[in-house]
């Protein structure tokens, strides 16, 4: 069996089983399990409006989380969730540390209220998760059908039909 024939049976694997094998110390199960979220948990800094350099800095400390807490998840049937709002809250410090630093610049204490975020949160993550669907759903279907979508509809500008 070639390398290519393993990455498409661990592709598709459910979230419980790839995190099993990440436990068992499988290299190649935690880069199937990167490469199928790596745009949602990115995604999330980019709706925060986080400069490339922080975004990429939040989404390598997310994975670095999951990686020290892979052994204490307790439910990985809900790692999207996990990862959501792991990068949320990754999201969140920044613009806290963010705010503080340009109130140190004005001269006054500057804090954000999350009270007063909590909608655009909720928001951010739900539309992460809505694309994140989608992206499960183009990888479900036959590579064909796959690549004419992304033609489609993914593409700038999109190829004609």
């Amino acid at each position: 069996m070639s390398s290519g024939d393993s990455q498409s049976k661990l592709e598709k694997l459910s979230d419980e089983a790839l995190v099993a094998m990440c436990r068992k110390g499988d290299g190649n199960a935690w880069s199937t399990l990167v490469d199928r979220y790596k745009n949602l948990v990115y995604s999330i800094p980019l709706r925060f409006r986080m400069p490339a350099e922080d975004a990429a800095d939040a989404f390598q400390s997310v994975w670095l989380d999951l990686y020290s807490e892979l052994d204490k998840l307790r439910e990985p049937a809900a790692l999207r969730g996990w990862l959501v709002s792991a990068a949320t809250h990754k999201c969140l410090h920044w613009k806290a540390r963010e705010s503080r630093r340009a109130g140190m610049a004005l001269g006054r204490d500057a804090e954000i209220d999350l009270a007063d975020a909590r909608p655009l949160i909720n928001e951010i993550g739900l539309e992460a998760e809505k694309d994140q669907l989608v992206r499960d759903a183009l990888r479900a279907i036959p590579e064909r059908c796959r690549k004419m979508l992304k033609m489609l509809f993914f593409e700038q500008p999109p190829k004609p039909y």
